[in-house]
């Protein structure tokens, strides 16, 4: 019995990879001696819920879904900025209540359940219901998936802060987008194979597989040996959550991250641009769907382990290189729409997709990490919690402006994207590194 915990600290030893894998920094003493068997509960956890995310994405499957079952196109508009914003702007409220508790992982659990009823309730519209009634309740179930990601999202990077050092919760989530990667392969060829006789049906399955994914991730994510935290700050109430708004303002480093980050949004919105071309140059259609899916996997697959020790080392200069590659992406498909005719076009921005996924895993990596890593604690919380309201607020504003300039040239909304991602990279330029040791 005594050696499977040797065998999981041999593997820890082995993935983190150098002679500093179990020095402790940031994280209380008692989490040290549990550090392998919670890290690898996170890893676990973290790729069924990347899994979940990548199958019942809002940028593929769901939209495919909703014009296989005739919903109306302005449905489909709504998918991207509701998955977004929903679960970024309760968020400075919802900390208030985090704050109160000294173990955040029942958070986790309660927005993990609260997800996989909603992907469950998608499945079901797609089984049953058809055209603009199925729309509005996917939207409705959307909305539900999104609030409950804001627990999730604010109770993952306490319970990763306390339990995962500095230096390793960058490695921790390259892991993670790879595992999760290899299984979206998988998905995106079985579609691939099946090809155009893929129906409804079919992506109804997807969606229970995704609610599933869910599922298991909260059985994993039960069994992370958290220590009890500090609660100050818990008992506040709507001025007070208000009031720390002024952090935008007080902390410039973290006003600018804030910044920085909306400024990087052009590596996810994007996404939906370069497929919408994608499909006006002849790959659109139920083959469509599983070329996507193939080259986000692909993506995460190939590119996550070295964004993960990239943003380890530096996840000022991870968000840098990936925000410059994202803009250049931009560039690039503007450039393959205008000169590529027919075939030759859309596979090429096929290509660009995998490289915009390339990109866009570094900017998630890097900003996840740099964020974790600037604070600690429930100043922590308070950052977290800030910087993801205000992110909603101007993610609706961002989406807002280019999706009207898409409407009249898909080729400018993109330049306007590439603009915002070289301002984000040069603005992290002057952002402090936090990887580095006092």
């Amino acid at each position: 019995m005594s050696s499977s915990p040797d065998r999981l600290d041999a593997v820890y030893d082995a993935l983190v990879g150098d002679e500093d894998g179990r020095v402790c920094k940031d994280i209380p003493e008692s989490a040290c001696t549990r550090l392998p068997g919670n890290f690898f509960r996170q890893l676990g956890a973290m790729a069924l819920t990347k899994l979940g995310d990548a199958v019942a994405s809002p940028k593929t499957t769901l939209p495919w879904t909703l014009g296989a079952l005739g919903a109306p196109a302005w449905m489909v508009g709504l998918l991207v900025p509701v998955r977004e914003s929903g679960s970024m702007l309760p968020q400075l409220f919802i900390a208030a209540r985090v704050r109160a508790l000294p173990r955040r992982k029942p958070v986790w659990l309660l927005g993990a359940l609260l997800q996989a009823a909603a992907v469950a309730g998608m499945a079901a519209a797609a089984f049953w219901l058809e055209g603009a009634v199925a729309g509005a309740v996917m939207l409705g179930l959307l909305a539900l998936f999104s609030l409950a990601r804001g627990l999730n999202s604010i109770a993952s990077k306490d319970v990763l802060g306390k339990t995962v050092p500095r230096t390793r919760r960058g490695r921790l989530g390259g892991y993670a987008a790879s595992v999760s990667g290899a299984i979206s392969l998988a998905v995106g060829g079985a579609l691939l194979w099946w090809g155009p006789d893929s129906g409804p049906a079919l992506l109804g399955g997807l969606l229970v597989v995704a609610a599933a994914s869910w599922l298991l991730a909260s059985l994993v994510y039960r069994g992370i040996d958290e220590a009890p935290g500090s609660t100050e700050g818990g008992a506040n109430g709507i001025t007070e959550a208000l009031g720390k708004l002024r952090l935008l303002r007080d902390e410039p480093d973290f006003g600018r991250f804030v910044l920085a980050r909306a400024l990087l949004l052009v590596s996810a919105l994007s996404s939906p641009f370069v497929v919408l071309l994608a499909r006006e140059n002849g790959i659109g259609g139920w083959d469509g769907l599983p070329l996507f899916l193939l080259a986000a996997g692909a993506a995460s697959l190939l590119s996550s382990p070295f964004w993960g020790r990239f943003a380890d080392a530096s996840s000022r200069r991870t968000m840098i290189v990936s925000g410059s590659l994202a803009s250049a992406v931009a560039l690039a498909a503007i450039g393959a729409d205008a000169w590529l005719d027919g075939d030759a076009g859309g596979w090429v921005l096929v290509g660009l997709f995998f490289v915009l996924g390339v990109a866009h895993d570094g900017v998630r990596m890097g900003r996840k990490t740099y964020l974790v890593d600037l604070a600690g604690g429930n100043k922590r919380t308070d950052y977290v919690a800030v910087s993801n309201t205000a992110m909603g607020v101007l993610l609706l504003v961002t989406g807002a402006i280019t999706g009207a300039v898409g409407t009249a040239s898909v080729p400018a909304a993109l330049a306007v994207l590439a603009g915002m991602g070289l301002a984000g990279a040069w603005l992290c330029r002057r952002l402090p590194e936090v990887q580095q040791p006092d």
